[in-house]
């Protein structure tokens, strides 16, 4: 027990030891969460409160999971396979398999990720003859899994007007056709389990009684569903431990709901928040400039990060002309600190906008520094690997729509869409899955090529992959649907054909890991074992699709939106684009609340660092094509001047007033009395035409101005010789 402990400060030990309550640890970045968590549960488990089947923790990501598997594993002498910690979808999923007649789904049900729900929609809309012009896919996608978050059915909208009556209309056909083809989408996980935890209440009461720990890992990205069915979940008696930390909720647009650290100590009747504001990343200076900026929000429940660190380098600031210049400093910079000995992989670059990163890869590329774009295309959603697991969907369920729709004429089998429209309209008369009316139109018919000839493909790839171990059916597939010589016929088909052979690795090490695995509790075996194993590598590959793993062997600088970064630490960070409309964005302005969210996107972005900090902004950028002219950020005045080093001398504007979003910079009122015209006035030049006044820049017998003449862009001219006139 003391080792467990051991190591704890004051506060992490008050929340490892908390009796029987349900509690809301609110920890700040850098604090240890991750170590309280996982301690809080093998101290429950060491001391005899729970079994490790009595308790249940969510997290965010899979990564996530397995790090607090693999923690406990280390910690305790026990075997966490069966433990039910893991992912909201992870979890619901595990639920859904044990109980999948009370959920009104078949045995095998198969998952769609998000590409394959489009498709699913747009199927319905053709169905349906919806425009999708009026009714953009994208958009209706969107619908569809908002109401879903929200925990509403189609019959449980409001239709206002006929646009939304139609709406409604196509996500009560969509239910209907996933529930005909026995596909679940993400949404659909988490909503069909509370559905079923609502519904049936013996169920219900022994899930409650099993788990009387609830733990609940970055709860401030909980959505409304998310913390209706831990509601549910727990029950009246049972304690929810929740950590968390409102100054980083930065997911509103993926329908995170803050409110719900409020409505958890209501709810739950929490008597006790344990505040960790111990960091244990960042020198003082960083984390002071942190603190002051998210001090200017109103809505948050409270705390102050320190360090026992020392207070390291102050926070270092560079303003640029333009996002060429800003660019080109911080690649300077990051040479400078490669050749001190530090690695680029320790290194980050954040921007609020992707359309930032451009500026920046072509500085990169043109000095030969290696880069990666943290979060680029992910294994499980490249073509090539999409198309393979179309084919064992397949296998596994050919009534799979959304699959066979990818690989009916892929490779190309003289499919055409003629062909496709007449099958579609031949299931939809018949109310029966493409592969059904596929196989009556096959009937009697030539195998050569077309529809037969895929039917006659789907049935001998049955036949040739029962009882085959995973690797080797991926291996019959890759080879007998024709992928593998599709792509030996490219130019450039190696790179796909290495990632078709990566699939066969992946599926070793998913059989190795699942070797013996015992079957979870409460779940009746479907099919036999090869057919088990098959669906459970499927939803493990959807599961999956959202993590990302960068090719470790490469030391590359790592290029990222600040929102990609949460969770992850470097010795440097560079923010780029320290703006008003920028950073803060524009858009902000105009939601409830979002300039608060922008703050907290600010602090998470700071809290990055370890050593040190770069904020950096530019005068002028092209953003979407246009050159836009900025002013640094209300963020930048929120930081205390002592905490700054400002490495170059041009004049300080502080922002004193509300954002003027727009063409023309903001500036202090002082300076129009120190230069001759004032920034953002209309100037004529006997060369360059009408321009206005960016800015200024040397000293007073050395003057430069610098104006925008549109056509013919920015122009540096010295005021002396300028011989500019007011217009």
């Amino acid at each position: 027990m003391t080792d467990l402990l051991e190591g704890l400060n004051d506060k992490q030990l008050e929340a490892v030891t908390l009796p029987y309550q349900s509690a809301l640890i609110l920890a700040g970045a850098g604090s240890g969460k991750t170590r309280v968590l996982t301690t809080r549960i093998a101290w429950l488990i060491q001391t005899g409160q729970i079994s490790p089947s009595g308790l249940l923790a969510v997290t965010f990501t899979n990564k996530a999971a397995k790090e607090m598997l693999s923690r406990l594993s280390a910690m305790l002498p026990i075997n966490t396979r069966g433990m039910w910690v893991g992912t909201f979808h992870g979890l619901c999923n595990r639920f859904l398999r044990a109980h999948h007649r009370e959920a009104r789904l078949p045995a095998l049900f198969q998952i769609l990720d998000i590409a394959d729900q489009l498709s699913a929609v747009k199927r319905v809309m053709k169905a349906m003859n919806v425009d999708d012009e009026k009714f953009p896919p994208k958009q209706v996608q969107n619908y569809i899994n908002n109401s879903k978050e929200e925990g509403l059915r189609a019959d449980q909208l409001d239709a206002y007007d006929k646009h939304s009556e139609k709406m409604r209309e196509i996500y009560a056909e969509y239910d209907a056709q996933c529930q005909r083809e026995g596909v679940v989408d993400f949404a659909e996980l988490l909503l069909r389990c509370y559905e079923v935890l609502a519904r049936e209440t013996a169920l219900r009461e022994h899930y409650q009684q099993r788990f009387r720990y609830v733990l609940v890992d970055e709860f401030q990205d909980t959505n409304r569903l998310q913390y209706l069915w831990l509601k549910l979940l727990a029950g009246k008696n049972n304690c929810v431990f929740a950590v968390g930390d409102d100054d980083q909720s930065i997911y509103a647009f993926r329908g995170a709901r803050v409110g719900n650290m409020l409505d958890f100590e209501h709810d739950f009747g929490v008597h006790k928040i344990i505040k960790l504001e111990q960091n244990y990343r960042s020198h003082s200076n960083i984390l002071d400039a942190a603190n002051a900026i998210i001090t200017h929000n109103k809505n948050r429940l409270g705390k102050n990060l320190w360090t026992s660190s020392g207070a390291g380098e102050p926070v270092r600031v560079f303003e640029g002309y333009n996002d060429i210049e800003e660019a080109n400093f911080i690649v300077e910079e990051v040479k400078a600190l490669h050749a001190e000995g530090q690695s680029l992989a320790d290194m980050a670059l954040l921007y609020r906008s992707n359309a930032q990163s451009r500026v920046l890869e072509h500085a990169l590329f043109s000095a030969g520094i290696p880069y990666r774009v943290y979060g680029g295309l992910r294994f499980f959603e490249r073509a090539e690997i999409k198309h393979a697991m179309a084919y064992l969907r397949l296998v596994a369920n050919p009534n799979d729509d959304t699959a066979l729709l990818r690989v009916i004429n892929f490779p190309t089998r003289g499919i055409g869409a003629r062909s496709l429209e007449q099958l579609q309209e031949g299931a939809k008369q018949n109310e029966c899955s493409l592969w059904a009316a596929a196989e009556t139109a096959s009937a009697g018919k030539a195998m050569a090529k077309g529809i037969p000839a895929f039917v006659a493909l789907i049935r001998s790839l049955q036949e040739q992959c029962h009882g085959l171990p995973l690797p080797e059916m991926i291996d019959v597939i890759t080879d007998q649907s024709g992928l593998r010589a599709h792509y030996q016929s490219e130019k450039e088909g190696e790179e796909r054909i290495a990632n078709l052979d990566e699939l066969v690795n992946a599926a070793v090490a998913f059989v190795q890991e699942h070797d013996g695995a015992e079957p979870v509790e409460g779940e009746e075996p479907a099919g036999t074992a090869a057919q088990q194993l098959l669906v459970a590598f499927l939803t493990f590959a959807s599961l999956e699709a959202g993590e990302h793993q960068a090719d470790p062997g490469r030391d590359a600088l790592q290029l990222m939106t600040v929102h990609a970064s949460k969770g992850l630490e470097f010795l440097n960070v560079f923010i780029c684009g320290v703006e008003e409309g920028l950073f803060p964005h524009e858009q902000s302005m105009y939601e409830a609340n979002g300039l608060e969210e922008e703050r907290r996107l600010m602090y998470v972005a700071v809290t990055r660092a370890r050593r040190r900090l770069y904020l950096s902004h530019a005068q002028s950028r092209m953003l979407h094509g246009q050159v836009r002219y900025g002013v640094p950020s209300r963020f930048l005045d929120e930081i205390p001047d002592e905490l700054l080093k400002r490495l170059n001398a041009r004049p300080v504007t502080k922002f004193a007033a509300e954002p003027a979003f727009g063409n023309a910079p903001r500036v202090a009122s002082s300076q129009s009395s120190q230069y001759p015209w004032r920034v953002g006035q209309a100037v004529m030049h006997s060369k360059f035409g009408q321009g206005v006044v960016v800015s200024y820049e040397g000293n007073p017998s050395e003057l430069i101005v610098q104006v925008n003449f549109g056509h013919v862009g920015l122009k540096k001219l010295l005021v002396e010789y300028a011989k500019l006139e007011p217009v």
